[in-house]
């Protein structure tokens, strides 16, 4: 038997990819963004998708719509949203803005879970945040779980991503398992000076991309975001694994039936002549000072890739960072190798919330790290499955939000434009919205 896992504040599921990687089976995943639901089941087909948010949903509503009854359910993860702090005298968990963080807290105690990872940002381990942790682990000692102390902040580019991406993750356990331990680096981030000695360089953003052809060679990706394609180029250690070239490419995850030779996730950004100018004149390395956007070095790893904004908060485009050899940003597809996602996993077909998919998970690799260490403290051997799954509908990667909320059937998230005039809840057209972001990014 494979452990249970549950995914809380699931999005695309980069903590679920990681977790099954090392050997669970992810019996759900809650998510409030329809749009998120939907990339999450196209990539894991026996996962149940559970469309809401947190609040108002209790443990047995998870192991009803999961069908696993009392089966234990060895961890549950995720990283809720929080403010993180409040006003001077007033306890942080009581801020109404931090009431998903209790729910996280209340859903690990209602599902007896026997280990949970909590994982945010590394900003709440600092200055008066740290207010938070205190009484986050205070809530959980409430509930009967112990925390591992002192808390960590882990570096994907310590454990074998081509990224520099700091995030707290707190391991904890029901009183009387065993409390995970964190992993220990495995990998320097290439081209960073404080290396840690005896470890050798990770992954550069070379080794990432380098095997993949040019995006702006196929006229069909200016329309679509796929295409068939022999072009591939030899690829890095680094690039086999995530085209599932070599033996232990899907650890201890499941197989997809999938086609090594399509391109996906890469429509073409129409950038202006002055942009790509400005692009190619910009030093690899170095921000590029009038879009501000990072243009990779091909023997470093990327900066931190971020979401951007959602539709309730005026959905603003993060900026893709400058690819290293043409004049133009990375695209999702290339996000996704900087991140550490094999190349079967897709994303939703826009550049838009496909780089906010990709931008707010936790990259695999350190995912899978963290999974291994919970797996140990459970006393679990990691098996390989032999079942072969498919992947989902294409239909659920090009969603806009009020398709993936009529599919689910739930009512679509409010716009900042409904909240301010009470409007009726308009049709998101979001290749639309890109493009208007684009033209004012990139003029």
């Amino acid at each position: 038997m494979r452990p249970v896992g549950i995914d809380l504040f699931a999005g695309a599921g980069g903590l679920s990819l990681g977790f099954e990687q090392a050997g669970f089976d992810i019996a759900a995943a809650v998510e409030i963004d329809p749009v998120h639901c939907a990339v999450h089941k196209y990539n894991f087909p026996d996962t149940t998708v559970i469309p809401q948010s947190v609040a108002g949903l209790s443990g047995d509503d998870i192991r009803k719509f999961a069908g696993i009854g009392n089966t234990t359910v060895d961890c549950v993860f995720g990283g809720a949203p929080c403010q993180g702090f409040s006003l001077i005298g007033h306890r942080v968990l009581a801020d109404p803005r931090n009431k998903l963080v209790l729910d996280f807290v209340r859903i690990v105690s209602e599902l007896r879970a026997r280990t949970f990872v909590f994982e945010n940002v590394k900003g709440l381990t600092v200055g008066k945040h740290k207010a938070f942790l205190k009484e986050l682990v205070e809530a959980f000692d409430d509930v009967g779980y112990e925390v591992r102390l002192p808390w960590k902040v882990l570096n994907a580019g310590h454990y074998g991503t081509p990224q520099f991406r700091e995030r707290l993750i707190l391991f904890g356990c029901r009183k009387g398992e065993k409390l995970p331990d964190y992993p220990a680096p495995f990998t320097n981030l290439a081209g960073r000076n404080k290396a840690i000695a005896g470890l050798p360089d990770g992954p550069t953003a070379e080794d990432a991309l380098d095997d993949l052809p040019d995006a702006d060679r196929f006229q069909t990706l200016a329309n679509t975001d796929s295409v068939r394609t022999t072009s591939f180029g030899p690829p890095s250690d680094y690039a086999a694994e995530l085209r599932c070239l070599t033996n232990d490419a899907w650890h201890f995850g499941y197989v997809r039936d999938w086609d090594p030779t399509s391109l996906t996730s890469s429509y073409r950004t129409q950038h202006t002549d002055i942009s790509r100018n400005r692009f190619a004149e910009t030093e690899p390395g170095s921000v590029e000072p009038i879009s501000r956007f990072y243009k990779l070095a091909h023997d470093g790893v990327s900066n931190t890739l971020r979401a951007g904004t959602d539709g309730a908060r005026g959905a603003f485009t993060s900026p893709r960072p400058i690819h290293y050899r043409y004049d133009r940003c990375v695209t999702v597809r290339e996000m996704a190798r900087l991140h550490g996602f094999p190349d079967w996993f897709r994303f939703n077909i826009t550049k838009w919330h496909g780089a906010r998919q990709i931008g707010n998970a936790v990259p695999p690799p350190l995912a899978r790290a963290v999974a291994a260490q919970v797996m140990k403290a459970l006393g679990a051997k990691p098996l390989r499955p032999e079942q072969v799954l498919p992947l989902g509908e294409e239909e659920l990667l090009s969603f806009d939000l009020t398709g993936a909320s009529d599919y689910f059937g739930v009512e679509p998230l409010p716009s900042r434009r409904d909240r301010k005039s009470g409007a009726t809840k308009r049709k998101q057209v979001d290749i639309e919205r890109e493009r208007m972001a684009e033209q004012t990014a990139y003029a």
